[in-house]
């Protein structure tokens, strides 16, 4: 696992430096593929990274567009900010994370009080559904921790309408085990494959499109669900504003909230930020009711470390590991501080736990990319794909804010 994602900062600048030459035409031709672990190589897998922004959006599309022209990185350019429409679209709808957290509860109680729930649930999850291709891809996710993006999708499609097991029980799935799992691109995904997202329209893995693009490692000739309908839903709530973050004032003695959705706190420090004392927050109990991956929780403990790390001069003394709302109170009333600055949280497990914080004021700053980019996920992603050139223009200087 390490030796696939190394969890340092130096790694994954060195992950990117190797993909930017194939970013272009390389990516676009042979970006569908999946080749199985170990072999892809024709994706950036800079996933994990970015995910917890140990680089950040903005860092890999610079470096991708200092080699190639935005017509000729398209491809993987839309790629990069179909992350960030998620997020925004999440940030302005979170009650949608809410509803997957109760929909998981009530199914996790199902396969508690149902034994077929529970012995088909189990089948999947080890994967031994004698679905070669689904089996394959459940093994090589708990192994790896990876999985490529089309295999997510024929994952997904196979789960809810073949296996017909719940969707929230496969998004948690993922979570548990994906190393880039993030709360914003793997709820909606599955709901989008599942019909509940573009409602209405459902995304159906079909056994000659896997073979294709497997290049014959698997075909599930009738398998499959044929022409499964969309699940049934409920309308999408009603759209909050896009939040905005807050200024710091640097007059004020604060203390430094670090967390795992942004490890490249520097652009704090760049605002003249000098905290008194940071903090670590570990959200990963969080992320399920059920046990985490422990390749996850290294992962992200490693990447934690690996920040802190970097960062040591500006950070003043370090507590690390803080897991509640509370245990962040009793650090932040004893450093003396009269305010918390954390990064902008989108929503999720840290997000959760950063709202729950009563001590003292918590600053969140929202970063520029963010700002601009997350107002316009108000429909589907090829509206907001339109913004694309005008978001690539601020970032690199060449239009007005």
């Amino acid at each position: 696992m390490t030796q696939l994602f190394p969890p340092s900062h130096t790694a994954a600048l060195e992950k990117l430096s190797a993909f930017v030459p194939k970013a272009a035409r390389d990516y676009t031709a042979q970006r569908n593929y999946d080749r199985g672990p170990g072999h892809h190589d024709n994706v950036s897998t800079l996933s994990p990274y970015i995910r917890h922004r140990v680089l950040t959006e903005a860092d890999v599309l610079e470096a991708v567009l200092r080699s190639y022209s935005l017509s000729s990185a398209e491809k993987f350019v839309q790629e990069v900010f179909w992350r960030t429409y998620w997020k925004g679209w999440l940030e302005m709808r979170p009650a949608v994370w809410g509803g997957y957290q109760q929909g998981l509860l009530r199914s996790w109680d199902q396969v508690q009080t149902q034994s077929g729930l529970r012995s088909e649930w189990e089948a999947a999850c080890r994967g031994e559904t004698g679905i070669d291709c689904f089996d394959h891809w459940a093994r090589e996710l708990v192994d790896t921790g990876y999985l490529h993006n089309h295999a997510r999708m024929w994952f997904a499609s196979i789960w809810i309408f073949t296996l017909r097991l719940p969707w929230e029980l496969g998004a948690d799935f993922f979570l548990r085990h994906l190393l880039d799992g993030d709360p914003a691109s793997n709820t909606l995904s599955w709901r989008w494959v599942a019909g509940l997202q573009t409602q209405g329209k459902n995304y159906v893995a079909r056994a000659s499109n896997i073979s294709k693009y497997t290049e014959g490692r698997f075909s599930p000739l009738y398998q499959l669900a044929s022409n499964p309908e969309p699940l049934d839903g409920p309308p999408h709530p009603p759209r909050m504003d896009a939040p905005r973050g807050d200024r710091i004032d640097l007059t004020k003695p604060s203390v430094l909230l670090l967390h795992e959705d942004d490890l490249s706190p520097g652009w704090l420090f760049d605002q003249g930020l000098k905290p008194l004392a940071t903090a670590t927050l570990d959200a990963t109990g969080r992320i399920s009711p059920l046990q985490i991956g422990t390749h996850v929780k290294a992962f992200k403990t490693a990447l934690m470390t690996d920040c802190t790390t970097r960062w040591s001069s500006s950070l003043g003394p370090l507590t690390t590991g803080l897991t509640t709302a509370q245990e962040i109170d009793d650090w932040a009333r004893a450093t003396g501080a009269e305010q918390i600055v954390t990064p902008y949280a989108p929503t999720g497990p840290a997000a959760t736990v950063v709202h729950g914080i009563r001590a003292l004021p918590v600053i969140r700053p929202l970063r520029d990319f963010d700002r601009r980019a997350w107002p316009h996920a108000t429909a589907g992603f090829f509206k907001f794909k339109a913004k694309i050139p005008e978001l690539i223009g601020v970032m690199k200087g060449l239009q007005p804010v």
